[in-house]
């Protein structure tokens, strides 16, 4: 008999699911979408309650279009979208939607406590910045705005942990996601009373925190009679997406460097210590002993907007050649010279996060001209997206930390054109895992090392991950990139007052 694991991921467009032999080879995975929800300015939200159909859905479809036997899967790992603020009560019934990473309804709130909390003894503690993206400003809009949500909380989950509910009815909360609080104690990896009282949080409002490895419940009977998994079979804390996409990209060294390059662009540097940025973000990795300084930015689907909205031509190209329209977007960007002849683009689709924390950027395209086409767009999205990679990378090595080369992962490590922008701009080595799963085979991995499948999880990281492609800086390249870099830092310097209004 097989002895597999079950890798879950819970995106921000859909879910994914993939099973893999203990080698880390993909025996089956799919992939359901739900919905985003905008109900007003500054919110963006969804409903666990999709993400769990999403699950049994997919998990459905895999026993139906594979040879997969329940028993044969031996551990659950789940990964989990970041900051999120999931009112449950004791029966786990959602109370509200969950505001998502990209919302900033809290912003009010955060202008209104800056004035009355110890900025630098919160910083201090959890090492993050305040911002209203994070879930420790969520919960006090809860308080604020829904009284009666707030009064029947019995824990607030994130998004990992809600499945993990869902799988075993045990309430957890993994280490690596407990950076999304502020009263969370990052060198100690525990919650932080004095500074949970400065925000007049409960912390019996937060689960017991976990290792990521950690086996903490066991498939119930019930949610083995809607998704047909084995009752009983262990699942795991599981952890932060980027966390588990790190170590699926097979980056537990320090100095090595995960980039993501998805709806949710970024870098994350392992570290053997808990060095902050009040400009970058710190998160445990899923890898005990190992810190991650991350640069979250919006931008990585700019391109994925601009081919919804002007890609008609290259999706009935792609029709007739039987191709991706994204390599149809690729052959046309790659006949426009490097820095697409001035044309700059600003990824700030959504505000940004690091290493800018503004949530009044706009997305901009300067440069326009006549000479421009539709070509020089998508180049210069794609410039500008390595141009913010960059900003994130020089500010951490202003912090003194080591970065070695870049494993880059997501839909946009598959453009070769894309990733050797991303080496040119920032003059870094990028090596290309061969697996499309980092995110889902870093849960798996996790799930057998918590069964004892694997005993020592970085040694097996580096004997599973292969790499598909590497790519080496130009240095003529790198010196015409970083003229329009400094470009594209001076157009943003020289705008956000007039974008703030």
């Amino acid at each position: 008999m097989r002895e597999l694991l079950l890798g879950i991921d819970i995106g921000t467009s859909a879910c994914k699911i993939s099973v893999f032999d203990i080698e880390g080879n993909v025996i089956f995975d799919t992939s359901k979408p739900y919905n985003i929800y905008f109900p007003q300015e500054g919110f963006v939200e969804q409903d666990p309650n999709e993400w769990w159909e999403a699950v049994v859905n997919a998990i459905n479809e895999m026993f139906v279009k594979s040879n997969i036997k329940p028993d044969e899967i031996k551990s659950i790992g789940v990964a989990g979208q970041s900051w999120s603020c999931i009112p449950v009560d004791k029966n786990g019934n959602v109370l509200s939607n969950t505001p998502i990473w990209m919302d900033t309804r809290s912003s009010y709130i955060l202008e209104k406590i800056r004035e009355k909390i110890d900025e630098k003894y919160i910083f201090d503690v959890s090492k993050n910045p305040l911002d209203s993206t994070y879930s420790t400003l969520k919960i006090l809009w809860f308080k604020e705005n829904k009284p009666n949500v707030y009064k029947n909380t019995y824990k607030f989950l994130q998004s990992n942990s809600f499945i993990v509910f869902k799988l075993t009815n045990s309430f957890s909360q993994d280490l690596s996601q407990g950076y999304g609080y502020h009263f969370f104690n990052m060198g100690k990896g525990c919650y932080d009373e004095k500074a949970a009282d400065m925000f007049k949080i409960e912390l019996e409002l937060l689960p017991q925190i976990y290792p990521c490895h950690e086996v903490v419940g066991y498939v119930s009977k019930e949610a083995a009679s809607v998704t047909g998994l084995k009752e009983g079979t262990p699942v795991v804390a599981g952890g932060l997406d980027a966390a588990c996409c790190t170590l699926g990209a097979g980056v537990v060294e320090v100095g090595e460097t995960q980039e993501q390059g998805g709806q949710a662009g970024g870098m994350s540097i392992c570290l053997d210590s808990p060095i902050s940025n009040p400009k970058l973000i710190l998160s445990y990795h899923v890898v005990p002993g190992r810190w991650l300084l991350q640069g979250g930015t919006v931008g990585g689907g700019s391109l994925r907007w601009f081919y919804e909205q002007f890609g008609y031509e290259e999706t009935e190209i792609a029709k007739r050649e039987s191709k991706s329209p994204f390599a149809i977007m690729d052959e046309k960007a790659e006949k426009i010279p490097c820095g697409a002849e001035g044309l700059i683009f600003l990824p700030y689709m959504a505000g940004e996060r690091s290493p800018i924390w503004d949530r009044n950027a706009k997305g901009i395209f300067y440069g326009v001209s006549y000479k421009k086409t539709k070509a020089h767009f998508i180049r210069s999205i794609m410039e500008g997206c390595a141009y913010a990679l960059r900003h994130n990378l020089e500010v951490a090595e202003k912090s003194g930390v080591k970065i070695d080369r870049l494993y880059a992962v997501g839909g946009a490590a598959n453009s070769k054109l894309w990733c050797q922008i991303k080496s040119d701009v920032t003059g870094k080595i990028i090596e290309v895992p061969i697996s499309d799963n980092a995110t889902t085979l870093g849960a798996a991995l996790l799930a057998g090392y918590g069964i004892g499948m694997y005993k020592d999880i970085s040694k097996t990281i580096k004997e599973i991950i292969k790499s598909k492609a590497i790519y080496f800086p130009s240095v003529d390249n790198y010196k015409l990139y970083s003229e329009y870099y400094n470009q594209y830092l001076e157009i943003y310097e020289r705008l956000k007052e007039l974008m703030s209004k």
